[in-house]
């Protein structure tokens, strides 16, 4: 009899989806930045984690770093980001890869024109550590109320 082990495809137990933003809940991440969760656990993802974050005119979050690699790409708006103390201008389209453990941040470009980007993290298990606070915290955790609406 075999049972489900590590030798199995790690998608086996991934239920298809489709997701569209503009019908999901999206979450304050704070000072006008906000993130609407797409492929994450509620979803049934088992290896990676994946979202947007929309950003006001002159928005930008903290410096911070992840427990696993991650990669952004612009989809709409200009962006500066942050990583590892260099900054570079991004605008759509354009991709980031930043490796765990490197500190980074990005922010709005522009004071008026909204900015979006899609994150996409290596881990469902990703978390962040803000660079001045030290405080770590898991990234699905940040929206589980908002990704899965009566579901635990």
């Amino acid at each position: 009899m075999h049972h489900h082990d590590s030798d199995e495809p790690c998608f086996r137990s991934f239920e298809p989806a489709v997701l569209r933003p503009a019908e999901l809940t999206s979450f304050s991440r704070g000072g006008g930045a906000r993130t609407v969760p797409l492929v994450t656990r509620a979803t049934g993802a088992e290896v990676f984690l994946t979202g947007q974050t929309l950003f006001d005119g002159g928005a930008g979050i903290a410096l911070h770093t992840h427990n696993c690699p991650e990669s952004v790409t612009i989809l709409e708006g200009d962006a500066i980001v942050e990583i590892d103390g260099t900054e570079h201008h991004v605008t759509r389209f354009d991709t980031t890869y930043v490796p765990a453990g490197l500190p980074h941040r990005f922010r709005n470009a522009s004071a008026t024109e909204p900015m979006r980007i899609l994150w996409i993290y290596a881990s469902v298990d990703a978390t962040r550590t803000i660079v001045g606070t030290g405080v770590t915290a898991r990234v699905d955790a940040e929206h589980a109320k908002a990704a899965a609406p009566g579901r635990d």
